[in-house]
C-alpha cells in the first residue's frame, strides 16, 4: 500500500483543479501532480490507480491524453513485465507551452473575431478589442523568443 501525506493529497488536487482550469480533464491533472512529487519518479498504472483512488480505465485515459500532450512518456524497467510511466525531461517546458501558447492563440484569435465584428463602429468602442488584439499579438511574436532566452540561461 502506497502511503501518502495529507499535504501531498492537497498538492494532486490542486494540481487536478488547476489542468481542470485549463481545459484538461482534473484526473489528468492529478496523475500529473503525483508524478511531480512521486518516488520513485515513475509509477505503474495499478500504482497510480491506487494513489489517486481511481478506476483502472480513468487512468488509462488519462496516460493516454497526457502522452499525447508531450506531457508523460513510458519508463521501462529491465526484466519487468509492467508499463510504467514517468515525467520527461521537458515536461515542465511543454505545460509551459501548452498552456501560454494556446491561450495566446485564443485570445488573439477572439480579439480578431471582435474586431471584425465591430469594424463599422466608432473607433472609441473598439478600445479594448485594439489593446486585447495588441498584447496577445506581442506576445505571441515575443513568447518563443522568451522560451529560447529561459533554455540557453537555465535559471535554476
Amino acid at each position: 500500500m502506497i502511503k501518502i501525506t495529507d499535504a501531498e493529497r492537497s498538492f494532486i488536487e490542486e494540481v487536478g483543479v488547476v489542468f481542470e482550469q485549463t481545459g484538461v480533464p482534473r484526473m489528468a491533472g492529478r496523475l500529473f501532480g503525483w508524478l511531480l512529487i512521486s518516488d520513485p519518479p515513475y509509477q505503474s498504472p495499478g500504482e497510480l490507480a491506487e494513489v489517486l483512488q481511481a478506476s483502472k480505465g480513468s487512468i488509462s485515459t488519462s496516460v493516454r491524453l497526457l502522452q499525447q500532450m508531450g506531457f508523460i512518456e513510458r519508463h521501462v524497467i529491465p526484466g519487468s513485465r509492467h508499463d510504467y510511466f514517468r515525467l520527461p525531461e521537458n515536461a515542465v517546458k511543454m505545460l509551459i507551452r501548452h498552456g501560454l501558447e494556446q491561450e495566446i492563440k485564443m485570445f488573439l484569435g477572439l480579439a480578431g473575431q471582435g474586431l471584425e465584428l465591430t469594424k463599422a463602429l466608432p473607433a472609441k468602442r473598439r478600445v479594448w478589442l485594439k489593446e486585447m488584439h495588441s498584447r496577445y499579438a506581442y506576445l505571441e511574436k515575443t513568447f518563443p523568443a522568451l522560451m529560447e532566452k529561459y533554455e540557453r540561461e537555465k535559471i535554476q
